[in-house]
C-alpha cells in the first residue's frame, strides 16, 4: 500500500489479510466460472430449442408427405380398377339382347375375366388371398364361424365362408371359416 507521498507502506501479514485476498480471488474465479456456465447453459438451451423446432417441422413434413403418398397410392389403385369397370360397361353393351342361354354363357365368361383382372390388380398392390381349405386353423389368419362334423382331423378348415386377405404379409381381413371337430 502507498501513503500520501507515494511511499509504500508495508503491513505485517497477520494471516487474516492473506486469507481475505485468497477469498476474494476465489470469489472472482467462482463468479467467472458461474458466468461461463450460464453462457454455456444458454447455448445448450438455445440448441435444444432449435432441435425441438426442427423436430416439430420434420414431423409435420413427414405427415404431409405420408398424406400425399396415401393420396397418390389411392389414385394408382383407382386408375388400375377403371379398366375393370370399362370391361363391365363393354360387356353390358355387347351382350345385351341375346338369347338367355348365350347371355348366361357370356356373363359367366365375363365375370371370370373381371375376377382375374381384379385379382391381378390386388396382387400387384401387395394383396394376396389367405389359404384356408385343408389348412390347420390359425387364429392369426382365420376366424372360426362354426365347428362341423368331418372326416378330417380336428382343427382342419373344411369350408371357407369368406375369403381372407394379406397386404404385404399382414392380415388385411381374416378368412371366415368352418372348422372340423
Amino acid at each position: 500500500m502507498e501513503d500520501e507521498n507515494n511511499q509504500e507502506i508495508e503491513y505485517e501479514d497477520d494471516g487474516e489479510t492473506g486469507e481475505a485476498a485468497d477469498l476474494v480471488e476465489k470469489i472472482k474465479k467462482i463468479k467467472e466460472k458461474l458466468k461461463y456456465c450460464q453462457q454455456e447453459k444458454q447455448e445448450y438451451l438455445t440448441g435444444w430449442q432449435r432441435a425441438q423446432a426442427d423436430f416439430v417441422n420434420y414431423r409435420r413434413r413427414q405427415e404431409e408427405q405420408l398424406a400425399e403418398w396415401l393420396k397418390m397410392s389411392s389414385e394408382k389403385v383407382l386408375r388400375e380398377i377403371l379398366p375393370v369397370l370399362d370391361t363391365l360397361h363393354s360387356f353390358e353393351k355387347t351382350h345385351g339382347g341375346q338369347d338367355e342361354k348365350t347371355e348366361k354363357k357370356h356373363l359367366a365368361e365375363g365375370l371370370v375375366g373381371v375376377k382375374k383382372q381384379l385379382t391381378n390388380i390386388l396382387n400387384s398392390n401387395g394383396i394376396e388371398e389367405i389359404k384356408s381349405i385343408g389348412e390347420k386353423f390359425n387364429p392369426e389368419y382365420h376366424e372360426a364361424m362354426e365347428q362341423v362334423e368331418s372326416d378330417k382331423p380336428a382343427g382342419t378348415i373344411v369350408e371357407e365362408v369368406q375369403k381372407g386377405y394379406l397386404i404385404n404379409g399382414k392380415v388385411l381381413r381374416p378368412s371366415r371359416v368352418k372348422v372340423s371337430k
